[in-house]
């Protein structure tokens, strides 16, 4: 293995990726299996992670998949993918949270309920799987090669806009603190804490908006890139900030969407002179 191979290797590593049989989730998974992990890819939907294992097996890459059930939206549920992470591992090199859900209305109607539904899975869900994984990252924690968290955050938890997903947008500006603060506790266990702040990427979330070939061509045009995002972009991103390239990062949040997060008008004081 070369120098610079070795440098983003993931050989050996094992990761858990909530949320793993689509979109955003997938396509970490899939990364971190090319780099050569062994990646475990939980959901609610155990059969639709189940054949998103065997479509990434499928592609023959470095790493193994594996696909099971797996709900964060509840603290049994919580308890009971933990218990099934612990019976196929003794220790956690990556943990990957992804799982997430979100809804959208104009805000005279947004419904109550799905603040505590959201907040519920995107907020408390990921607090409290990553705090009762922890005695599996710690295992597999050192001070050469540290445990890793990535957190699953958003573009729209980092500039003031919402269309309309009021729960969701503050969801992730919440996970973008709980990041720093885990990173904080988490250090003298040699466990970093990154997150991840994608702008707009294909998945079921952004199917309305991005499934077909037009919608994305038009959602990249709000993006000063010109573009929606890539698996290739999510992939690289995850693959950095879990191997040995990226053991000295912790406590960021990485922007993963265009230049979105620092787009300002550039005619700003055009017409006042």
């Amino acid at each position: 293995m070369s120098e610079l191979t070795s440098l983003f290797s993931l050989v050996g590593r094992r990761a858990l990726v909530t949320g793993g049989a689509t979109g955003v989730g997938y396509m970490i998974a899939r990364g971190l299996a090319m780099a050569g992990a062994e990646v475990m890819i939980a959901s609610r939907k155990a059969e639709s992670c189940r054949a998103a294992a065997a479509r990434i097996a499928g592609d023959g890459l470095a790493g193994s998949v594996s696909g099971f059930g797996g709900d964060v939206a509840t603290e049994q549920g919580i308890a009971d993918l933990v218990e099934e992470v612990g019976a196929r591992t003794d220790r956690l090199d990556i943990l990957v949270n992804n799982a997430g859900v979100s809804w959208g209305a104009p805000i005279e109607t947004f419904p109550h309920e799905q603040w505590a539904r959201v907040m519920g899975v995107n907020v408390a869900g990921m607090f409290t799987l990553t705090r009762s994984l922890l005695p599996l990252l710690r295992a597999a924690a050192s001070a050469e090669n540290p445990a890793r968290i990535l957190n699953i955050g958003s573009v729209m938890g980092s500039v003031p806009v919402t269309e309309g997903a009021y729960s969701y947008t503050m969801s992730k500006a919440a996970v973008h603190h709980m990041t720093k603060v885990f990173a904080a506790e988490f250090a003298p266990d040699h466990i970093t804490a990154n997150a991840l702040a994608p702008g707009p990427f294909p998945s079921k979330m952004t199917a309305f908006a991005t499934g077909t070939p037009e919608g994305a061509e038009r959602v990249g045009r709000n993006v000063p890139l010109g573009r929606i995002g890539r698996e290739s972009d999510l992939a690289g991103a995850a693959i950095f900030l879990c191997s040995a390239a990226g053991a000295y990062v912790s406590g960021a949040i990485l922007p993963l969407d265009g230049g979105m997060s620092v787009a300002t008008p550039v005619d700003l004081f055009a017409n006042t002179l």
